[in-house]
């Protein structure tokens, strides 16, 4: 057979039911036999948009997105998403044409070194220039993809090498990944010291949500009694109404989280980096608290914080020994109590009725909208930390959105992927005006596929967050973030086909919600915001969560609740 069928083949074996792709000359071998293979292809409208896809159904089934594009632009449009999947360890096969073996470094038509471009960008990068290869760079490609810390592979074919032929038998050769190597010898060191912990806390980020561990880290946790809070990418690894779930820690993460992570005498963390958006600065932990972590990539344990007990390993299988090392449940400390006590009356004021409609409020009534199951995927911007900080998850992995690499046009795309592979989900994705624009093409990719995804955009005429930075950090100084131009999201959106409605009041929303969650179509809000509603609190980059600054509708952000704040710190430094 052709090496473009020793593709599919190959990829069937892997268990692969879709290509997110766009074609051209140099895969044109590949597309004529997808017309005989069990693998359906999803047209996009753009490349980046492929990636995207691929990226949210890799989220969602925890299996390799597949993504394909012809050689030169059609590559390097790839880069971008390819870049998001790899800062967010979501498996992928990334597969170019590329131009033929003979004409590779003569700047021939469409020729781009996206071999080398790639590299950078994911755990493997092959390209492949014998047709007998290719079984090897499908085969330990895939196996790269899905083992130890998960991420994009890629795999760049000439376009000669698809044509020509392959020896059948060459398909059943066996090809393995290399096995990432697990430290799980401190377990019982871990397991003396959360025992011995007067205030422990967990700190549980995406690795714990690709390692499918909630049940574990809520067992644990309850053994412990221990408050959890997780980074954006760790959201909802478990149900965020449960006494110990404190929130987001970060940025724009919830107070009492801060609180619990300042104040904790030893920390278990799961699958988290210590990113700088999670954690603020290094001086922000007091130096006495004892730091456990868990992390399956050994580059990353003890990499941005003082370690204590580093265990390098799968997230669910060192949890399951520290569950069994420990053995009996905990009392609840004082100090435990207190956070549970906080995380009821820290929070920000959501049932807001004024006029211009204000995001806490869409939040609150999409929340009530969703079913527990139901997906959420966001844009990047202040959509989407609204989204993270106000909505409350109950199903590990149904929250999903660009995290270590901030991706403006991620949602929408990602929603289409989740969608695909989960039809009887409520899929939903919370937009923003400037980000939308980047990637509203793939409503025709919706139409044509059948998605009916939910679009919730929070049109505010403005880039929000770069202007909620301007107007707290430079004074309201507003420079480029006037979206001033902006289309009929309602037009727009139906002349694709899809529907849509414009919602101007807060009793409107409720209705709004219940309309596009039944619609058999892809359905868009076009919800108007209020632009001076600002996403707070905030820890700006690179400050110290000393200077945290909140809002009016922070409750911690009152006068009277800052003295009330001041004895519970007082009162925790003492437990």
């Amino acid at each position: 057979m052709r090496g473009s069928k020793a593709v599919l083949k190959l990829l069937e074996g892997q268990g692969a039911d879709v290509i997110f792709g766009y074609p051209g000359a140099n895969t044109l071998p590949i597309y004529d036999d997808l017309l005989d293979s069990s693998i359906h292809h999803v047209l996009v409208r753009h490349e980046q948009g492929a990636a995207h896809m691929a990226d949210g159904y890799a989220r969602s089934t925890g299996r390799p997105g597949i993504c394909m594009s012809t050689s030169g632009p059609g590559a390097t449009n790839l880069v971008t998403g390819v870049a998001t999947a790899y800062a967010d360890s979501s498996p992928m096969m990334v597969i170019t044409g590329q131009v033929s073996t003979q004409m590779l470094g003569e700047n021939a038509f469409q020729e781009a070194d996206i071999f080398s471009l790639m590299m950078p960008i994911t755990k493997h990068s092959f390209r492949v220039l014998d047709p007998n290869r290719i079984p090897e760079a499908i085969k330990k490609g895939w196996g790269i993809a899905t083992t130890g810390r998960m991420g994009p592979v890629h795999i760049d074919l000439p376009v000669d090498v698809l044509w020509k032929q392959i020896a059948d038998e060459a398909l059943y050769e066996e090809f393995h990944a290399p096995c990432p190597v697990e430290d799980m010898s401190r377990v019982l060191e871990a397991v003396k010291l959360l025992r011995d912990a007067e205030r422990p806390m967990m700190l549980v980020g995406g690795g714990a949500i690709w390692s499918h561990a909630g049940e574990e880290v809520r067992k644990l946790a309850e053994m412990l009694m221990a408050p959890v809070a997780t980074t954006m990418m760790g959201k909802g690894i478990i149900p965020e109404d449960h006494p110990l779930a404190m929130g987001m820690l970060g940025m724009h993460g919830r107070e009492v989280a801060r609180r619990a992570y300042e104040s904790c005498d030893v920390m278990l963390v799961v699958g988290s980096r210590f990113s700088d958006r999670s954690t603020g600065l290094p001086t922000d932990l007091p130096e006495s608290t004892k730091i456990i972590h868990i992390d399956i990539d050994p580059m990353e344990a003890g990499k941005n914080k003082r370690t204590k007990v580093r265990i390098v390993g799968d997230a669910r299988k060192a949890l399951q020994l520290l569950i069994k090392g420990l053995s009996r449940a905990k009392a609840g400390s004082e100090w435990c109590k207190r956070m549970v006590h906080l995380r009821q009356i820290c929070d920000c004021e959501m049932d807001i009725d004024e006029m211009p409609i204000k995001p806490q409020k869409v939040m609150l009534e999409l929340r009530k909208a969703l079913s527990d199951d139901a997906y959420v995927c966001t844009e990047v911007g202040q959509n989407q930390m609204w989204a993270a900080h106000f909505l409350r998850m109950r199903t590990p992995g149904h929250f999903i959105s660009s995290g270590g690499m901030g991706t403006m046009g991620f949602g929408f795309p990602a929603s289409l992927g989740v969608k695909y592979a989960h039809r009887d989900k409520q899929v939903v994705d919370i937009a923003g005006d400037g980000s939308l624009q980047m990637v509203s093409k793939e409503f025709a990719t919706a139409m044509s596929e059948d998605l009916p995804v939910v679009i919730c955009l929070l049109n505010n005429s403005w880039l929000g967050m770069v202007r909620q930075w301007q107007k707290l950090l430079n004074d309201g100084r507003y420079s480029g973030t006037n979206l001033e131009r902006n289309p009929d999201f309602v037009k727009l959106a139906r002349s694709y086909g899809a529907d849509a409605l414009r919602v101007e009041r807060p009793s409107e929303l409720a209705e709004a919600f219940e309309k596009a969650l039944r619609s058999d179509v892809p359905f868009l809000l076009d919800i108007v915001v209020d632009v001076e509603e600002d996403i707070l609190p905030m820890l700006p980059g690179g400050r110290s969560s000393k200077e945290v600054i909140h809002g009016k509708r922070c409750r911690f952000g009152r006068p009277h609740e800052k003295l009330l704040d001041k004895d519970i710190t007082m009162e925790i430094a003492g437990a």
